[in-house]
C-alpha cells in the first residue's frame, strides 16, 4: 500500500499574525499560503490503491518449473479432487443401509373407500433396517480406504510422470541457450580469424581464398544457430504444454545450468533405493491388490446371512391397539450366482497381483536405461571436459601462432577452430544428455515431488 504524507514547517516569521483594525483580515505570509496550497493539493491526491506483484514467471531454475507444475498444472489438480472424492467414499461404504418405514392400511369399506388411518379397519406401521454382521461392513471400508489410497498415488505418480517431461523440457530449454552462446563464440572466433586472413591476404602472405574459406565457415555457423533457436522455440513450447500453459507464455531465462543430483552411486543401489522407498505407481498397485484381497474376502462372506429388524404399530380407530417385533434373515439360496462372484473376486484379485508384479518389473528396467545413460553421459562429460577440451585448445592457440607467422596453411587453422569449439558443442550435448538421464533416474527412484 502506498501512503502519501506531507510534512509543513512554519517558522516564527511566517507563523506571525498581523491583526488588522477591527473589522479587517489577518494577512498570512506568502510561505504560509504556498504550504497550505500543498497540503490542500496532497490531501485531494486520491491514494493509490495497492496492487497485488504479479507471479514470477518459471524457468529461472529447475525449483521454479517444479514449483509452478505442482500447484498449477490442471491435471493434477483433477487427479486431486479424485482423491478427494475417493476419501470421501470410505465413510458411506461402512454405513448402514437407510432404513424402511411402511404404512399399511387394512379392511378398507370398497363401498365407501378412505384412505386416512383413522377410517379404514386397521393401520399398521413398521420400520426395518437391514444389518450386515460378520464384519462386513468393517471391509467395505477397507476397500474403499485402499482404492482411495491408490487414487491419491496415482496422482504422485502422474507428478512424478509430469515433472520428468517439465524437467527435461527445461534442460533442452537451457540446453538450447547454452549451446547458442558456444556458436555465438565460434562465431565471433571466425571474424577473429577471417581479419587475420584478409590482412596476410592483403600483404600478399595468403590467398584470398583463406578469407573466403572463413566467410563460409562462418555462414554454416549461422545456420546452425537459426537450428538451435529452432530448438528452444520447440522446447519452450514442450515445457509450457508440460507445465499445463499455452504453447505460447513466456518463460524466464535460465539463470544457471540446471542441478538434478542423482544419490546412486551404482545400478545396484539405484534398484534397491526404489524397492526401499517404492514408486508411488508401485504403491498404488500395492494398495489395489489389498483392495482387491480385502473384496475377495468380502465376497466369501456373503455365503453367511444378514439380517433385517423391524418394529411396528397397529392402529384401529383412534387408538394403538398393538405393537409387533420383526427378524428376517437373508437366506443365499443362490449358490451358483454366489460362487460365481466369488471366482469372479479371486480372478480380480490375481490380475492386481500380477499388475503390481509387471509394474515393479516395469520400473526396474526403466531405472536400469536411464541409469546406464546417466552414467554413459557423465564419463562423456569427463573426458571432454578433462581431455579433449584442453588438447583442442593448446591445438587451436599453436594453430594460429604459427598461421601468422606461415607455418602451417589456414585449413590447418580452421580446422584446429572447429575442432576446439565442436568438443565445446559436445561438452554441452553431454551435459544435456546427462541432466536428461538424472531427470529419469530421480523419478523412477521415487523422490517426493
Amino acid at each position: 500500500m502506498v501512503t502519501l504524507s506531507a510534512s509543513v514547517r512554519v517558522g516564527p516569521e511566517v507563523s506571525r499574525i498581523t491583526r488588522w483594525p477591527p473589522g479587517g483580515c489577518r494577512w498570512l505570509g506568502h510561505r504560509t499560503w504556498f504550504a497550505a496550497f500543498l497540503l490542500s493539493w496532497l490531501l485531494s491526491v486520491p491514494p493509490v490503491l495497492a496492487q497485488t506483484a504479479p507471479e514470477a514467471l518459471p524457468g529461472s531454475d529447475v525449483a521454479s518449473i517444479r514449483g509452478w507444475l505442482l500447484q498449477h498444472n490442471p491435471e493434477l489438480r483433477a487427479m486431486q479432487a479424485e482423491a478427494d472424492a475417493a476419501e470421501t467414499r470410505i465413510v458411506p461404504a461402512g454405513a448402514l443401509p437407510d432404513p424402511m418405514v411402511s404404512m399399511e392400511l387394512r379392511d378398507i369399506d370398497p363401498d365407501h373407500p378412505a384412505f386416512l388411518p383413522g377410517n379404514v379397519g386397521s393401520t399398521t406401521y413398521q420400520i426395518r433396517q437391514r444389518v450386515p454382521l460378520w464384519g462386513k461392513r468393517a471391509l467395505a471400508r477397507d476397500v474403499a480406504s485402499g482404492q482411495a489410497r491408490a487414487t491419491g498415488l496415482a496422482r504422485g505418480a502422474a507428478a512424478l510422470e509430469l515433472l520428468v517431461e517439465a524437467e527435461q523440457a527445461y534442460v533442452r530449454y537451457w540446453h538450447a541457450d547454452e549451446s547458442t552462446q558456444v556458436i555465438d563464440r565460434l562465431i565471433a572466433l571466425l571474424d577473429q580469424v577471417e581479419e587475420i586472413a584478409g590482412v596476410r591476404y592483403a600483404l600478399g602472405l595468403a590467398p584470398q581464398q583463406d578469407a573466403i574459406r572463413a566467410q563460409v565457415e562462418r555462414t554454416t555457423m549461422q545456420r546452425e544457430r537459426i537450428q538451435r533457436q529452432s530448438d528452444r522455440m520447440e522446447a519452450s513450447a514442450m515445457l509450457n504444454v508440460a507445465l499445463g500453459r499455452r504453447a505460447d507464455s513466456g518463460l524466464a531465462t535460465p539463470s544457471a545450468m540446471p542441478t538434478l543430483p542423482v544419490h546412486s552411486a551404482t545400478l545396484t543401489d539405484a534398484l534397491a533405493r526404489l524397492d526401499d522407498n517404492g514408486h508411488p505407481s508401485l504403491q498404488a498397485s500395492q494398495a489395489l491388490a489389498e483392495a482387491a484381497h480385502d473384496a475377495a474376502v468380502l465376497q466369501r462372506r456373503a455365503r453367511w446371512p444378514d439380517i433385517t429388524l423391524g418394529v411396528g404399530a397397529m392402529q384401529r380407530d383412534d387408538r394403538v391397539e398393538s405393537y409387533e417385533l420383526m427378524l428376517e434373515v437373508e437366506i443365499p439360496l443362490q449358490r451358483r450366482a454366489l460362487h460365481a462372484r466369488e471366482r469372479e473376486s479371486l480372478r480380480m484379485e490375481d490380475a492386481a497381483l500380477a499388475r503390481t508384479e509387471m509394474a515393479r518389473n516395469a520400473l526396474a528396467g526403466r531405472l536400469g536405461v536411464a541409469w546406464t545413460q546417466w552414467r554413459a553421459a557423465r564419463e562423456k562429460r569427463h573426458l571432454i571436459e578433462k581431455a579433449q577440451l584442453p588438447q583442442s585448445d593448446a591445438n587451436f592457440k599453436s594453430a594460429l601462432a604459427s598461421y601468422q607467422v606461415g607455418e602451417v596453411d589456414f585449413n590447418t587453422l580452421l580446422e584446429a577452430l572447429t575442432e576446439w569449439q565442436g568438443a565445446d558443442l559436445a561438452r554441452v550435448d553431454a551435459l544435456r544428455d546427462e541432466l536428461l538421464g538424472a531427470a529419469e533416474v530421480r523419478a523412477i527412484e521415487g523422490d517426493s515431488p
